[in-house]
Parts: structure tokens; C-alpha cells; sequence
């Protein structure tokens, strides 16, 4: 066998090589490391950008291969050509390289005209014929054409070696003189380079396969041809000493390829640290505004990317598992954290994906999900049964800090399995509580006054499950929101006290359940505002005003002027104490507020037509020049879950007087609306300041036209009149009436004959009877139908701490 080059050694290996599709020769693979002029990695170039072409987004592949010039299916169909192409000699400064580029243009100019000819399919051919056109163009500037190409593989190389880094792909290389400088691109996300890195330790792995081969086959050629060198066939030994160094510079590539994939090796498992610890907290984030959402704070539930992220991170564990295994010399602290990092995602994936009630009332239906993020890596056969226990605080708190539970039984849950099912539409793996129920709870020992409706319980969800590729089962569990229990629907009102306090005013990751005994004024009414609009489903949200007001009713400082923006907010004060003079808390009057607001009055206070909370000092200041008539409606003071009209009336002087008309309660609204009852009352002219009250409330008067009466009976309709416009024969209704703090003023639902049958109003209920019968109707309110011995009845104080105790036994 005859020695005449340089690379005959290798030529039975090359012979099965590919050959580029222009000029037949046969393709080389670039190494870095015997001095070729390209710095690349050994495998194919293209083989390596293809794979990070998945995570560019569009606008910059679309800016690294220009696609009316060079677009990036060109790059695909000459790959390897194109790699093998001395384009690093180009500089624009070199005016003798014009000749060069000029005959590397004009060779793909003519390969993509030939395969234009030899396409059948239209819509490709005339691709391939505007684009050879397209290049045509810089026929008279080939060798910008060769600086742009030179360029192009710059930035695929820089992205290559370079997957630790946030990746600018046209700020990477500086621009050419003869090119304007591009616009930034997108900076990729945390888990895209991650997929950088492990792909770059792989294809490391993979070069490093590769030329151990290659070595492996100089070193037999070596062992081959040395004895005919000896024989005196090369007396120079010049062949010899060639592929001598050419193995020793393998060898010594080999070693230093070796160091470079374990370091990458060990900032990809560091990498995969950093982009799970900020999942898990992007999904402590996801569960703390779940839980405050239900204050009305703007909360997004959609889980499908922090599935796709643990998807993601739970599969670059195991490559990066793979490469530690297939290393030569592997790090056990390596696969310490691998395994660590892994179990830390599979306990942490779990999420109660909708919480139980808040309240919940016992021997009560109620509903939760929970839902399991890495559901498709769960391994077939055995069904996952999840199982629900209700726990107390302390529990709670003995499994944040030590990691057990405590063996005390606090309760009894019914219905508290449920098997985690994937869905694939949803592609959601959830287990559903559809009718659990607390049947019995074991209260703790209480301290001082706290209250039945101040204790906090959770429920625990907890269940051993296995996952594809991993030997043995993990113990996987999550705790609800804090819930508060109760055996009467009375007590719902104060409990969910407790759970807008816990809410609002908790800290995230937190002891479980701990809370501040105070808090500062602005976070409350920041808390009372967001609460009130989520609750009424409105826009219209509580003004400055409102806000003030609120701040005289708690701190108990009926003073205009008063500043209590740095005051503190006890717990006492917001539902524990008494308000001066009455019979009911803070949260109680607000909340009587809210859901009258929810109930009846959402449309009205939605347009800004109910002033709301103002107090009688501010009342008279804004009500005090108004002309007669002028009204305003406002949430009362002295009741729960009541709105009066205060409007400007003349006195007996001649002068003027406010006057306020007794409250409407949830009760008398649902026999006749407000918007009814304003047109009702002749004395009411014009809405604060200065609206006609006509064409304010028109729209929601709701009495319509009676068809003529049958059967000889005379219609009715309600009508509201306050005692001052009543007529005298029928003042006597409302005459030594405990319950009216202004007798003159209260409001009566007079009976007036019409030509039409009595028929109920839309939008109205008539009591028992809707149809319009007798049955449960009142022509009167009921505030004044008590006769003067007979004092109203009045909430009677029920101990149900004893009566829970009955049920219990």
C-alpha cells in the first residue's frame, strides 16, 4: 500500500463518509484542536444548533438566518458543506478574497437551481427559485455575502459553547461595517438554558465516544505501519512522527474534553438547583394568592405551565442521572443532589387545586380537588388513593417544623378517599372530593374568651406514590387552607372573621396558623375594600369617604378630621368587641352591609347611586345648602344589614331639616325594591347632589300595567309612604312603635285599589305565596304590626357551645 498523503490513514474510514451535494468531495468533520481556523466543538455543527433551534424564539432564527437571503433551509440542505468552507478568511478589508466568495456564492447559487429543477413539488420549486434569485443580488458583493455567512456561524458556535449564559444571538458578535446593528433578541428562560446545558453535556459525551474511536483506529494504523517505516520504506520517518503527534494531540483533546463535561456536568446539576428552587417557590406563590383570593385579591389558577415546568425539570433530572452514571469517573456528591433535588419536586408537585369551604358546618356536603403536577410520570398498575384527615393548628404546625403528625384523632371525615385520575383533555391528574362531610370535631381547650369560631383546622391530604424510574414509593402529602368548623349557620358570621383576618393579615410560609394581634389601618381598609368589590362582583369600589367613615366606626372617633392612617387595628376591635351603643361587632354591621349590597342592591351601587357608609356629621355637612328633597342613600349605622334615605325636609320654622327614613332590611326589599320605594315617597326629589330622581331610578321601577281584574275582585298595589305624607286615618299604624327611633319618619306599605288584579311585580317576592295569593303576605311592614303591650321579638343569646356538646354525645 502506497503512502502518497498525509491522510491516507484514515482512508478506509473515510471512504463511508458523506459527500456534500456540490462538489462530491468527501466531508470532514472541523476540530478544534489541530488547528483548523473554525473553534468548534468536533461533532457537526448543524447536528448541535438543530437540537437548540427548539428554544430560539422565531424572530431570532428568523434574524440568524435572514430568510430573504439566507434562509435557514439553506443552511439545513448544504449543512455540511457549508462547515467544511474556509469562511473565517473572509474580511471585507481583504479586497483579493472577492474572487474566493465570489465562487462559493455562485456554487449555491447553481446547487439550489439544480434542485429546483429536480423538484416535483411546486411550491418548493419556486422557493428554491426566489431564493437562488434573492442571492443573486450580491453577485457584485460576494464578499459581503462571505463576511455574512462567516458571521452566521459565529453566533451558531458562540450558542454552542455558551448555554450557561443568557444568550443575545445578535449582540454576540459585533456587527460587520457593512451591517446595521440588530435589535436585542429575547432573552431565553431559566429552563431553556438548563436544556442547553444538558444538551451540550451530551453531545460532550458523544464527541468524546467519537474520538476515542478515532484514536483508537491511529493507534492501530500506527501499530500497522510502524514496522514497514522501520524496514526502511520511509527512511525520514516523516509519516511516523505525523500520526504521532497527531495521536498525542488527540489524547491530550481527550483529557481536556473529559474536564470540560464534568464541569459542565457540575454547573447543569447547579443549574437544575437554581430552576427548581425558583419553581417551588413560584408554586408556594401560586398557593399563597389562592388563598388570598378569598379576600378578592386577582388570582390566576391556570396550573398547566407549573406542570410543564416540573415535567421538564423532573426529565433533565434523569438525563443529568444518565450523564453522572456514563462519567469515568463519577461524583457521588453529584448524584447526592440529583436524588435530593428529585425527591424534593416529587413531594412538592402536590397542590390542593380547589380548597375546601373556609367554613365549614357540620354534617355539611362539601367539594375539594387536589391535584398532582407530575401525574404522567406516575408509574402504571396499582391506582393512587388519596386520603383526607382533618387536623388541628397545633397538628399543623408539628408537621411544618418536624415533618410528623401527631397521632390525636380530632375528627371524623366521611367520604374522605379519592383516586388521582388523569384526565387527557385537561391533561390534569386530580383526585376529586365530591360529598365529604365533618361528621364530629374535637375541639381543643380554650384560652380566656376566645371563641369556638376563632379555632383553625386544616385538612391533610396524604398518599404513598410511585413514579416512573424511580425504585421505591414516596410519601407525598399537602394541608388546606386554614378552615374554621361550626354546628350552627349563626356561627358562619363570626367564623369568617377569623378567615378574612387569616387571609389578609397572615404572613406567606408561615407557622401554621399564625397571625398579628394588630394590624395598621391602611392594610385593613385596603382589606375591606378588596373584600367588599369581590363579594358584590363590582367595579365600584369603596372612596375616601367610605373609608374615613369606617375608620370613625371601629376606632370609635366620630371626629371629621381625625387622621388614622398609622393607627392600629386590633382583632378585638374588628370582631370581638362590641361597637359603643350596640349589640354587634365591627365585622358583623360591615359584612350586614355587604350582603344586603350583594343581594339587592348590586346594580345601585355598581352606577355610584348609594353614597354608602357616611356618618351623620358628614351627612349634614354636604346635605346642609341643598335645596328640599335632595337625598342621599347610605348604609345604616345603627342596624345590620340596613340602607335608610336622609334627605333635606322643611321644618317647622320655615327652615330646614335632615331627616332620615328607618332602614330597609334585607326583608322589606324583597317585598318591594328600592328603586320602587323611592318613587313611592313623594318628599324625595332629587339624588345628591342634583339629579332628578326620575331619571335616576326610572330605570328601576318595576311596576308595570295591570291587565283588567276578573272575578269581580279589585286589584291592589304596594305603595311606600313615610308617616309624614301618611293620611290621618291611617297614622295610627305606626303609632308607640319600640322599634322606631323616629316615628314620624318610618316608612308604611299602604294598599291602594287599582282597576287590575293584585299580581306580583317582576323582580319582587310576596313571602310564601309568589303567585300573588294571600298566603304570607303582609300589606304592611312588619316593623310597625305590633301592638303596644307586645314588645318585637329580639335575637335570643343561644349557648352552642353547649349544644355542640349534646350532639357530640
Amino acid at each position: 500500500m502506497t503512502l502518497s498523503t498525509p491522510f491516507c490513514w484514515s482512508s478506509v474510514r473515510i471512504a463511508s463518509k458523506r459527500r456534500h451535494p456540490i462538489s462530491g468531495n468527501v466531508l470532514r468533520k472541523a476540530d478544534s484542536t489541530f488547528g483548523e481556523r473554525v473553534p468548534t466543538v468536533t461533532m457537526a455543527q448543524w447536528g448541535l444548533m438543530s437540537k437548540l433551534l427548539r428554544s430560539i424564539p422565531t424572530e431570532s432564527i428568523d434574524e440568524l438566518y435572514p430568510p430573504n437571503t439566507f434562509p435557514i433551509y439553506v443552511r439545513y440542505l448544504l449543512a455540511d458543506w457549508i462547515e467544511t468552507q474556509p469562511w473565517e478568511d473572509f474580511e471585507l478589508e481583504k479586497v483579493e478574497q472577492q474572487l474566493q466568495a465570489q465562487t462559493l456564492l455562485n456554487q449555491i447559487i447553481m446547487y439550489l437551481r439544480s434542485k429546483a429543477e429536480q423538484e416535483t413539488n411546486v411550491v418548493e420549486k419556486i422557493r428554491l427559485m426566489r431564493t437562488s434569485s434573492n442571492m443573486e443580488m450580491y453577485r457584485q458583493q460576494s464578499l459581503n455575502f462571505g463576511v455574512m455567512v462567516r458571521d452566521m456561524l459565529r453566533k451558531e458556535r458562540h450558542l454552542i459553547n455558551n448555554p450557561p449564559q443568557q444568550v443575545e444571538i445578535l449582540s454576540i458578535i459585533p456587527p460587520s461595517p457593512s451591517q446595521e446593528p440588530a435589535p436585542e433578541a429575547p432573552k431565553t428562560s431559566d429552563v431553556d438554558r438548563l436544556v442547553y446545558q444538558v444538551l451540550y453535556v451530551q453531545d460532550c459525551r458523544q464527541s468524546i465516544h467519537q474520538q476515542q474511536e478515532d484514536l483508537n483506529w491511529d493507534k492501530q494504523n500506527l501499530e500497522t505501519i510502524g514496522p514497514s517505516i522501520q524496514n526502511g520504506m520511509d527512511p525520514q520517518n516523516t509519516e511516523l512522527q505525523k500520526l504521532q503527534n497527531k495521536i498525542q494531540k488527540q489524547e491530550h483533546n481527550l483529557k481536556s474534553l473529559r474536564t470540560n463535561r464534568l464541569g459542565q456536568l457540575k454547573n447543569a446539576v447547579e443549574s437544575l438547583g437554581h430552576c427548581q428552587a425558583r419553581l417551588i417557590s413560584q408554586l408556594k406563590t401560586w398557593s399563597w394568592e389562592q388563598h388570598k383570593a378569598t379576600i378578592g385579591h386577582p388570582f390566576d389558577d391556570n396550573l398547566g405551565p407549573l406542570q410543564t415546568w416540573c415535567e421538564q425539570l423532573l426529565g433533565l433530572n434523569g438525563k443529568l442521572r444518565q450523564e453522572w452514571m456514563l462519567a469515568g469517573n463519577p461524583i457521588p456528591e453529584l448524584q447526592d443532589m440529583l436524588v435530593t433535588l428529585q425527591q424534593e419536586l416529587i413531594k412538592s408537585s402536590l397542590l390542593v387545586d380547589k380548597q375546601p369551604p373556609q367554613v365549614i358546618k357540620t354534617q355539611s356536603k362539601f367539594s375539594t380537588v387536589v391535584r398532582y403536577l407530575l401525574g404522567e410520570k406516575m408509574a402504571p398498575g396499582k391506582p393512587v388513593v388519596l386520603k383526607a384527615q382533618i387536623i388541628t393548628e397545633a397538628q399543623a404546625r408539628h408537621l411544618k417544623q418536624l415533618g410528623t403528625l401527631t397521632s390525636d384523632n380530632v375528627g371524623e371525615l366521611i367520604n374522605n378517599t379519592a383516586i388521582l385520575e388523569h384526565h387527557p383533555t385537561s391533561k390534569s391528574t386530580c383526585a376529586t372530593f365530591r360529598n365529604m362531610s365533618v361528621k364530629k370535631i374535637k375541639r381543643a381547650d380554650r384560652k380566656g374568651t376566645e371563641s369556638v369560631t376563632e379555632e383553625k383546622f386544616a385538612i391533610l391530604f396524604s398518599t404513598d406514590i410511585n413514579i416512573t424510574g424511580c425504585d421505591t414509593p414516596y410519601r407525598i402529602q399537602i394541608i388546606s387552607v386554614p378552615v374554621v368548623v361550626i354546628v350552627h349557620g349563626s356561627q358562619e358570621i363570626n367564623a369568617m372573621a377569623t378567615v378574612i383576618w387569616d387571609c389578609a393579615f397572615s404572613e406567606p410560609d408561615r407557622i401554621p396558623f399564625v397571625v398579628p394581634d394588630g394590624v395598621p389601618w391602611k392594610l385593613m381598609c385596603m382589606t375591606l375594600n378588596s373584600k367588599f368589590m369581590s363579594e358584590v362582583q363590582t367595579q365600584h369600589c369603596l372612596n375616601q369617604y367610605n373609608l374615613h367613615f369606617l375608620a370613625q366606626k371601629i376606632f370609635d372617633q366620630p371626629d371629621i378630621s381625625g387622621d388614622f392612617s398609622k393607627m392600629m387595628v386590633s382583632w378585638a376591635q374588628f370582631n370581638k368587641e362590641m361597637l359603643p351603643s350596640r349589640q354587634f361587632t365591627f365585622w358583623q354591621w360591615f359584612e350586614g352591609a355587604m350582603e344586603l349590597t350583594k343581594r339587592h342592591l348590586k346594580a345601585y351601587w355598581s352606577e355610584g347611586v348609594i353614597f354608602g357608609f357616611i356618618g351623620k356629621q358628614h351627612l349634614h355637612l354636604i346635605l346642609k345648602d341643598r335645596p328640599n328633597g335632595t337625598f342621599l342613600l347610605r348604609f345604616s349605622d345603627s342596624e345590620i344589614g340596613g340602607i335608610t334615605i336622609a334627605y333635606v325636609a322643611a321644618s317647622e320654622n320655615g327652615g330646614q331639616k335632615i331627616q332620615n327614613i328607618q332602614p330597609f332590611s334585607k326583608r322589606d326589599l324583597e317585598i318591594r325594591c328600592l328603586g320602587n320605594r323611592i318613587i313611592d315617597i313623594e318628599s324625595l326629589a332629587f339624588l345628591y347632589p342634583d339629579y332628578p330622581k326620575h331619571g335616576i331610578f326610572e330605570k328601576y321601577y318595576t311596576d308595570d300595567p295591570l291587565p283588567h281584574p276578573e272575578g269581580g275582585y279589585i286589584g291592589v298595589r304596594l305603595q311606600t309612604k313615610v308617616d309624614a305624607e301618611v293620611a290621618p286615618a291611617s297614622s295610627n299604624l305606626s303609632c308607640n312603635n319600640p322599634r322606631s327611633e323616629r316615628p314620624d319618619m318610618s316608612p308604611r306599605m299602604l294598599v291602594q285599589p287599582l282597576t287590575s288584579p293584585l299580581q306580583p311585580f317582576p323582580g319582587n317576592s310576596f313571602g310564601a305565596d309568589s303567585t300573588g295569593g294571600a298566603a304570607g303576605f303582609n300589606f304592611i311592614d312588619p316593623i310597625g304590626i305590633y301592638p303596644p303591650e307586645m314588645p318585637p321579638p329580639t335575637n335570643m343569646d343561644v349557648d352552642y357551645d353547649f349544644i355542640e356538646k349534646l350532639i357530640q354525645e
